[in-house]
């Protein structure tokens, strides 16, 4: 049986399909227009209460029993469990760092940098004006954070490549649209470049979401 990736072409959604690749896990997509709502329909509601993408449902989940997981740092924190890859599961030392990242990730590198998405579609320059500055100098001083861990580390984490990576990556490579050139910022661009090239990552972004 595979498991069921409710998603649309987001950071978010590609979070999990790369997870899903680097972790050699069957699974089908089911595409949820959030252009077209489809993220409030009742199907998606039962699995996503806040009505987000991304959401699974693992058919063989603990217990041999169907379960259904929604919120993308919760999902790659249960298929490391499922799966014992990119997480060292049952070894809380190395727990923690990898922990830190994926919540920095989800507090902060991704609803910082996609407020600068939001306010470069407004189209009145003065109502676009602060929050565009606000949130796009935020998304730099997190680039600098990350850039400085990346100076100390190879990956999130340390030297390994785990699920906070992902998270990351999602986000990251959307760096284009949120006006961030990876020259600025040496370290990340050595990270990011070295993740594309994974053949798991490489077929998690190509693999089609919508």
């Amino acid at each position: 049986m595979s498991i069921e990736l409710w998603t649309w072409n987001t950071p978010n959604g590609r979070k999990i399909s790369v997870a899903l690749e680097e972790m050699g896990l069957p699974y089908t997509v089911k595409p949820v227009n959030i252009s077209k709502g489809e993220q409030f329909g009742e199907a998606f509601l039962k699995i996503s209460p806040n009505n987000k993408i991304p959401a699974i449902i693992d058919s063989e989940g603990p217990g041999g029993k169907p379960i259904s997981i929604f919120e993308s740092g919760a999902i790659l924190i249960y298929l490391g469990e499922k799966t014992g890859k990119f997480w060292p599961k049952g070894d809380m030392r190395r727990q923690v760092p990898v922990l830190e990242w994926l919540m920095w990730q989800m507090g902060g590198f991704g609803p910082i940098p996609g407020q600068v998405h939001h306010f470069l579609q407004v189209e009145k320059e003065e109502d676009r004006r602060y929050g565009l500055d606000r949130y796009t100098k935020e998304t730099h001083r997190l680039y600098g954070v990350f850039d400085k861990r990346l100076g100390e580390a190879q990956y999130a984490a340390r030297n390994d490549v785990s699920i906070a990576d992902f998270a990351i990556l999602g986000w990251a490579w959307r760096h284009e649209r949120h006006q961030v050139s990876l020259n600025d910022y040496p370290n990340v661009k050595r990270w990011y470049e070295a993740m594309m090239a994974r053949p798991g990552t490489k077929r998690g972004f190509e693999v089609a979401l919508s």
